[in-house]
């Protein structure tokens, strides 16, 4: 199976450097829409068999364009979800990024046990993504191709654990709006990374301003001041 983990369009959360993880989340800008109505362009050479997005709403308005021009049903599926900011949750500072950012670098370290306060653990993470994609294959035939629209920590971290990529991955490799990595093989045994794309998989001049997107890129500058309506 080959899998198209594409990240949602932009939010204003993304814009404002937020940790905005919980449910439903907030819609998309105007340059999330477009980024969303660049991806069925970007992905005409896919036979795509299935789409599947997280209960959040920036993944379901990021699929709608996808799903309107190939006939297909945008599935919600519990699992693919953020990874919860815990006690942090729209917190904008330095410390509250910092620790999101370490919760992954431990996870990808083999610290499974770490999880930041009020937050999910590394086995709670990958046990219920692991649930998501292996419900999502069973319903396609191994050599199928599908598209899972979910968020940017959840997707960076899978797919460097999962792939069994190097540590540094985290740093080198962000995961801008509908940016999209891909991952060839199967729940039972295992994953290959067959691309990664860093940019939105409309084009580069799609990406906008991140330098405040706190879940593309483990280098990302935190909002120093909380107050900032910007």
């Amino acid at each position: 199976m080959r899998l198209l983990l594409i990240r949602h369009g932009q939010t204003p959360s993304n814009v404002r450097g937020a940790l905005d993880t919980a449910r439903p989340g907030p819609g998309l800008t105007d340059l999330g829409c477009e980024q969303a109505r660049a991806v069925p362009e970007a992905l005409t050479g896919e036979e795509i068999a299935g789409l599947y997005v997280s209960p959040l709403l920036r993944t379901q308005q990021t699929a709608a364009p996808l799903a309107s021009a190939r006939g297909l049903t945008a599935e919600v599926t519990e699992g693919l979800e953020e990874i919860a900011a815990g006690d942090h949750e729209m917190g904008r500072d330095h410390a509250a990024v910092a620790a999101y950012q370490e919760n992954l670098v431990r996870w990808a370290e083999g610290d499974l046990d770490h999880a930041i306060p009020g937050g999910e653990d590394g086995h709670t993470f990958f046990g219920r993504y692991d649930a998501a994609l292996r419900t999502i294959a069973a319903q396609h035939p191994e050599e199928a191709t599908v598209a899972v629209v979910s968020h940017g920590a959840a997707i960076r971290i899978y797919a460097t654990v999962a792939a069994g990529l190097d540590l540094e991955t985290l740093d080198d490799q962000p995961l801008y709006n509908t940016g999209m990595v891909v991952l060839s093989g199967n729940p039972d045994h295992g994953w290959e990374l067959s691309s990664w794309i860093n940019d939105p998989v409309g084009g580069a001049h799609l990406r906008g301003d991140t330098r405040h997107d706190v879940t593309a890129d483990d280098t990302t500058d935190a909002v120093q001041d909380v107050t900032d309506d910007a």
